[in-house]
């Protein structure tokens, strides 16, 4: 590689490093291309800027230097020796002169090894290689002193563990235990983009697992938590907390390729599965004969959902996408009680909008019955749905149904201004669209004109 050449050439050593080559002995392509080189930040730069079209040096407080040629992207951060204050995760940058021991600063061993250029020679001084070998995530240094330093980790090793289905070693994880308060003091948005890796993962359940055995759970996700709460020992109704990781499995195996209508990974439908239960513990309630209920819990949960994620700096219409999810995701049970009119199928197409084909398939994946006869049931009746909205859609443009007539026309026939009456109007013309499908023309005026006689 030139770029390496060019470091050696300068006197500098200089290395790929991290993640990279972890993926390389997992036989993964790597994606990003991370670099470090005993060569100061302002000596960085100048070799970057002889061998790329573009660089940058917005990370140069932290020794990081960007640059990109031709389509490939490269970091180059100078060798570091950090220190923690122990009241911010933020570290005291400090440059190292070792690559040994820039590795062993790092967050975990599979994570610490790095690959000397042009010599190609392998660096692992804290046994990273074995470690990916047997699958475990362990830190290089004493995890609490790790994770004390910097507790975001923690929530990293969970993670990873999704990420490569790695486990994660006892002493590790007593440590994420003992340090999971010290998660209090990082933003909200570095534990959002940990949980949103998390979850697009091949493994998320690992990672939930992990999060709630070690009580990581209680401090990020504490409606998750909370569902180990309706566990009944009586055995009146199932686990939960099982049965919502179930679902999650379930809802990622009815995702679709690139070319279908929700590619894997959705965060959206993944984040829905996990959530989707989150209101029973505040709604169960005992009835006669140890009979358990809970009512409204998808409301609830819709509620809880939504107060979580902006606490945790979810954008709008993700936090908007996922939480109506939840609140929809009991709709299709009462399509199972009794045949739904057409108005009533209209309205559930209306209601989910563009989540319709994740609503479907989180409907699905909430069916965890090992109740033969009554799966089957289930899907049976969905079958039928389902075929029921393909059917009206080929008659009507079902996805978006609205008002026969707009609020233009309104004002017009009616001869009023914008305001309160024009929303009524509207209301009721889409009430008679969900009852009676499309109206002709005529027939919409003179539905209107009635309707502003007897309320106007």
């Amino acid at each position: 590689m030139k770029l390496a050449t060019l470091f050696d050439e300068a006197g500098h050593e200089f290395a790929l490093v991290g993640g990279p080559v972890r993926d390389a002995c997992l036989g993964i392509p790597a994606h990003d291309m991370d670099f470090t080189t005993s060569a100061r930040p302002d000596e960085t730069q100048k070799i970057l800027d002889r061998w790329g079209e573009t660089t940058w040096d917005i990370g140069k407080e932290f020794g990081t230097i960007g640059a990109s040629l031709h389509g490939l992207t490269v970091e180059v951060t100078t060798y570091r020796s950090d220190e923690y204050d122990p009241s911010s995760r933020k570290p005291q940058v400090a440059f190292g002169d070792t690559l040994e021991g820039d590795l062993t600063r790092r967050d975990f061993t599979v994570n610490a090894m790095a690959v000397r250029l042009p010599t190609m020679e392998l660096v692992d001084p804290c046994g990273g290689l074995s470690d990916i070998v047997d699958a475990i995530l362990r830190t290089p240094i004493d995890p609490i002193i790790s994770f004390s330093d910097d507790p975001l980790r923690i929530m990293r090793a969970a993670r990873f563990t999704a990420q490569l289905g790695f486990d994660v070693d006892l002493g590790t994880m007593s440590a994420m235990s003992e340090l999971a308060e010290r998660l209090d003091i990082v933003s909200a948005e570095r534990i959002r983009a940990e949980l949103e890796r998390l979850m697009i993962s091949p493994y998320p359940r690992r990672g939930i697992e992990i999060m709630e055995y070690t009580g990581v759970a209680e401090r990020v996700l504490p409606e998750v938590a909370a569902l180990k709460s309706t566990v009944d020992e009586h055995g009146r109704h199932k686990d939960v907390y099982e049965h919502t990781l179930t679902v999650v499995d379930q809802a990622i195996e009815l995702e679709t390729d690139e070319e279908g209508p929700v590619p894997a990974p959705d965060f959206v439908l993944r984040f829905a599965a996990l959530m989707h239960d989150v209101g029973k513990p505040a709604t169960r309630q005992f009835g006669p004969g140890g009979k358990v209920t809970f009512h409204q819990h998808d409301i609830v949960g819709a509620k809880m959902t939504r107060k979580r994620m902006r606490e945790l700096r979810f954008d709008k219409q993700t936090t908007k996408d996922v939480s109506r999810l939840v609140e929809l995701h009991q709709r299709f049970h009462g399509y199972g009680e009794a045949v739904w009119s057409d108005s009533a199928v209209r309205r559930y197409v209306t209601d989910a909008g563009p989540l319709l084909e994740r609503l479907h398939r989180l409907t699905r994946a909430d069916c965890t019955t090992r109740n033969r006869k009554k799966a089957m049931r289930l899907q049976a009746a969905y079958d039928d749905l389902e075929k029921r909205i393909d059917e009206l859609a080929e008659q009507e443009e079902l996805a978006a149904v609205r008002p026969d007539l707009d609020g233009s026309q309104i004002m017009e026939i009616l001869g009023i201004e914008p305001g309160p009456t024009v929303g009524r109007a509207r209301k009721y013309l889409l009430d008679l669209r969900m009852e009676h499908g499309p109206l002709d023309q005529e027939t919409a005026v003179e539905k209107l004109r009635a309707w502003a006689k007897e309320n106007l």
